[in-house]
């Protein structure tokens, strides 16, 4: 499983640690990721799929359905994810 949502395409990004000389060492920032289930009304079938926090908030607002065009739009899906969910 890649630490990348399928949603918002936020993955994990690489900084600094800075000590208090300054002293600077890389990072990972890592996403809020997790796994959650939500029932396509639409296509009548239930999905699995590994969002942060933001994405959650994204299909809070504009619904589950439209999250996923936008996400098919941008190529945040896998091709055999595309597939399976008919876009």
């Amino acid at each position: 499983m890649s630490k990348i949502c399928q949603i918002t395409g936020k993955k994990a990004i690489v900084g600094n640690n800075v000590s208090h000389s300054k002293r600077r060492t890389k990072r990972k920032f890592n996403v809020n990721l997790f796994n959650k289930k939500f029932y396509w009304a639409e296509q009548g079938i239930w999905i699995s799929l590994t969002i942060s926090a933001a994405g959650l908030r994204t299909i809070n607002k504009i619904g589950l359905n439209a999250a996923m065009i936008q996400a098919c739009e941008k190529g945040f899906l896998k091709d055999n994810e595309i597939k399976f969910l008919g876009f």
